[in-house]
């Protein structure tokens, strides 16, 4: 039974990161209707920018402390991402309004590609180190109830505790300040919110700039666990899962199908993968995904659309 916990907290941790990867999905499709294929390289560039800047900024203003150089190096990272946000929206996303979904798919993949090699070209392409301070040694908790207690990662107890207090972080920005309201508007009903004169451009910065937020935390985390390197653009593949399970413009649901999805993972991978051969853990989440396809399309928490004719 200890391991069996062991297994589930593990699922939940990976879970909630990623939730906070799908979280950008979501907000963008739900402000904008457009699929942000980018995300990924997002949080790649993101991750380039932390390090990078990390580096630099002992040298440049001449001190030592870690502490201080991991907190300009998170506010230049966060000054890119907003200035990202702000060209996507101005470049790509306006000239584009009310084009077909799969225009604005291509345009997303377009900005993919071009923030992969922008980034690479500015900060480098070797696979650089972030250093946030985050313990690495395990620890066991719950010795009393199990025997040789529950083994759990610190890093990975840290990485989940960060996400999850964004995540709580972002829904009382969406249900209690008037920006927030402002989005919810907007992602309900274009018209009826520009009719009430709420600007749709100025949302889709923000919007897109919470976007970079989030994408700059997880790139951040993943780039502590696992190096800054170019697959980490491809951790984004394992949100698509995540949104398809809980709902492309569900934020619960982006929360509630990580968890899910997280702990599917690891669970069938200890259970059932011996049996299989192990692998399991590759394509657990995308053979899921499609069976939620065929049995609920819009998702577990996905808004249902009905067409009339």
């Amino acid at each position: 039974m200890g391991f069996f916990f062991e297994t589930l907290i593990g699922g939940l941790m990976a879970g909630v990161l990623y939730s906070l990867v799908a979280l950008g999905f979501v907000l963008i499709f739900k402000a904008s209707g457009v699929f942000n294929f980018a995300q990924g390289a997002m949080v790649l560039f993101a991750a380039l920018a932390m390090a990078r800047f990390s580096e630099w900024m002992p040298a440049l203003l001449g001190f030592e402390s870690k502490l201080l150089a991991n907190l300009i190096a998170f506010a230049f990272a966060a000054i890119c991402m907003f200035a990202m946000a702000w060209v996507v929206e101005r470049l790509v996303l306006r000239p584009l309004v009310n084009q077909e979904g799969v225009t604005l798919l291509m345009a997303t993949l377009g900005v993919t590609y071009f923030l992969d090699g922008f980034g690479q070209t500015i900060f480098g392409s070797a696979v650089y180190k972030i250093d946030i301070g985050m313990p690495k040694e395990p620890i066991f908790l719950l010795k009393s109830v199990f025997e040789g207690g529950i083994l759990i990662n610190k890093e990975d107890l840290y990485a989940a505790i960060i996400a999850a207090g964004l995540v709580a972080a972002l829904t009382v920005f969406f249900q209690k300040t008037p920006t927030g309201r402002a989005l919810r508007a907007v992602a309900d009903d274009h018209q009826a919110a520009q009719s009430i004169g709420i600007p749709l451009n100025r949302m889709w910065v923000i919007v897109w700039c919470v976007a970079g937020v989030t994408a700059l935390v997880a790139g951040m985390i993943w780039g502590s666990k696992i190096g800054v390197q170019f697959s980490l653009s491809t951790v984004a593949l394992k949100a698509l899962p995540v949104i398809i399970l809980g709902g492309l413009t569900s934020v619960p649901g982006a929360i509630i199908g990580g968890l899910l999805i997280g702990v599917g993972e690891k669970l069938s991978e200890v259970y059932i993968g011996p049996m299989l051969g192990g692998g399991i853990e590759i394509w657990f989440s995308y053979v899921l995904a499609l069976l939620v396809l065929l049995v609920r399309p819009q998702g577990l928490f996905g808004e249902k659309i009905i067409d009339r004719v």
